[in-house]
């Protein structure tokens, strides 16, 4: 045995003078490990090139004028966001986007507990049945909206031909176009459609977390399944509740597809996220499209931080 060896291997006294060796930790604690931060730094780097350096480009652009047709590039502080809220066509998508953002949310978060509720006990073809749920948020947007396009139509649709022959109307109704409130209503039912899928499998995989053991003891105690529900399956749901709503209230805020599909660019169903659209890129006002976007990124995030504030809560089984 080398000297370098023998060196490496005295044994360190330890509690009540019994020896041992110098553990393999302890001799690296003093050691710089650099293989953490070089996993971590692609990531990292990703997350910055593709998230923080646009967003900060954003909110810097926004306070400045940047029109396609009006050069040069100058700063004009909050003149962007006044123009924006003096605007009649953006005041009319905000009021519609708060239509879709309170449908959307409280229609598809009840429709994902009720599948949820009947998903959590195992049935015959209930993965069948999933992997039926899972298509309307697998399918784009665009097909979503091609497919109720006709759907809804006033002389071929579905809907038009099941209420007639029920006998619920007697003539073929227009559902887009014409009236606001059902204009927006069914172009919200075609995203539900969409979103309540994903909604419902965040729903279902917090309720599947929850002990038997509870709804025994909550039936040994006289429990009606209306009362376990409320007291038991809904309060444990929460942080699933949660999630599913905060990704729909992103995902309604941020409609375009199938407004744009379906009623093309008539105000009667814009939202705001058309809105940065046309701003930039048909009326190549960048500066007001910066400004909408980032005004757009502020309400997601504060409504998206109540919901947590509200819904969320921790659960210990």
């Amino acid at each position: 045995m080398n000297t370098d060896t023998r060196i490496k291997n005295v044994p360190v006294v330890g509690p009540g003078g019994r020896a041992k060796l110098a553990s393999p930790r302890a001799k690296r604690r003093g050691r710089f490990d650099i293989l953490p931060y070089a996993l971590v730094t692609p990531l990292a780097l990703f997350i910055i090139s593709l998230a923080l350096i646009p967003a900060v480009f954003t909110i810097v652009a926004s306070f400045f004028k940047d029109q396609a047709l009006n050069p040069p590039v100058r700063f004009n502080g909050f003149e962007n966001f006044v123009n924006l809220f003096n605007d009649a066509g953006v005041l009319s998508s905000m009021g519609n986007t708060v239509i879709y953002v309170l449908v959307g949310v409280i229609l598809s978060t009840v429709l994902a507990v009720f599948f949820a509720v009947i998903l959590r006990k195992k049935f015959l073809g209930r993965s069948l049945l999933i992997a039926v749920l899972i298509l309307p948020w697998a399918l784009p947007g665009v097909v979503n909206g091609i497919i109720w396009s006709n759907i809804w139509d006033s002389n071929t649709g579905l809907v038009n031909s099941l209420l007639t022959s029920m006998h619920l109307i007697d003539t073929y109704q227009v559902f887009l176009g014409q009236n606001k409130f059902m204009t927006i209503l069914a172009i919200e039912m075609v995203q539900v459609w969409q979103i309540t899928p994903l909604s419902t499998l965040l729903v279902l995989a917090s309720m599947q977390n929850i002990p038997d053991e509870l709804y025994e003891a909550a039936s040994l105690d006289g429990g009606s399944p209306w009362k376990v529900f409320w007291s038991v399956t809904l309060p444990l749901t929460a942080p699933g509740i949660t999630i599913a709503m905060v990704q729909a209230v992103i995902a309604t805020l941020n409609i375009f597809d199938q407004p744009y599909i379906l009623n093309g660019a008539a105000s009667t169903g814009a939202s705001l996220t058309m809105q940065t659209y046309f701003i930039s890129f048909q009326n190549l006002d960048f500066g007001q499209g910066y400004a909408l976007s980032l005004i757009i990124t502020i309400v997601t995030l504060v409504l998206s931080l109540g919901i947590l504030k509200l819904v969320y809560r921790p659960v210990e089984y």
